[in-house]
C-alpha cells in the first residue's frame, strides 16, 4: 500500500477509534473491517455511500445536519475510510458530502484504491482527504494509519 497525504488530526476518547468503512465490495470490506479490529478499532461498516451517508445522518441534501436519529452514534465516529470506486456514489462524491456538512466536516476520511492515479489522488487531497491509501490494505497499514491518527490528536 502506498499512502499519500497529510496528517490525521481528530480527539480520540481513550483509545477506542471508531471507523466507518465504505465498499461496495464484500471481501475488501470484510478485510478492512478485520484489519481495523485487529487494531483494537471499533469498525461500522457500509456496502456504498448512500448507505454511509444514512449512518451518519447526512442522507438528505436538504437536511440541516441537526434531526437525524443516528446523529449520536454518527458523531461518535472518529474516521472515514471509503473505497474511491464505488456504483451510485464514488468515495470522492462521499467526501465532498462529508466536507459538506456541518456535523461531519472535521471527521478525517482516507480515500483507498486499487488504482494509483495521481489526478485522483490530488483531487481527493483537495477535496479535504486526509490520506488516500493503495489496496490492498495490509495489517501494518492499518496499525500505521491508527497509530498517525491517535499521536497526532488535539
Amino acid at each position: 500500500m502506498e499512502c499519500v497525504g497529510g496528517s490525521i488530526e481528530k480527539m480520540v476518547v481513550g483509545d477506542e477509534l471508531h471507523v466507518l468503512a465504505v465498499d461496495d465490495n464484500l471481501i475488501d470490506r470484510k478485510l478492512v473491517e478485520k484489519l481495523l479490529k485487529n487494531s483494537s478499532c471499533k469498525v461500522t461498516t457500509a456496502e456504498n455511500g448512500l448507505r454511509a451517508l444514512q449512518y451518519l445522518g447526512l442522507q438528505d441534501d436538504d437536511d440541516d445536519d441537526t434531526n437525524s436519529s443516528d446523529h449520536n452514534s454518527a458523531s461518535k465516529v472518529n474516521l472515514i475510510i471509503t473505497d474511491y470506486c464505488m456504483p451510485g456514489m464514488t468515495g470522492y462524491e462521499l467526501l465532498k458530502k462529508i466536507k459538506e456538512s456541518r456535523m461531519m466536516k472535521e471527521v478525517p476520511v482516507v480515500i483507498m484504491s486499487s488504482e494509483n492515479i495521481p489526478t485522483r489522488i490530488n483531487k481527493c487531497l483537495e477535496e479535504g482527504a486526509q490520506m488516500f491509501m493503495i489496496k490492498p490494505l495490509k495489517l501494518s497499514d492499518v496499525k500505521k494509519l491508527r497509530s498517525d491518527f491517535l499521536n497526532r490528536k488535539t
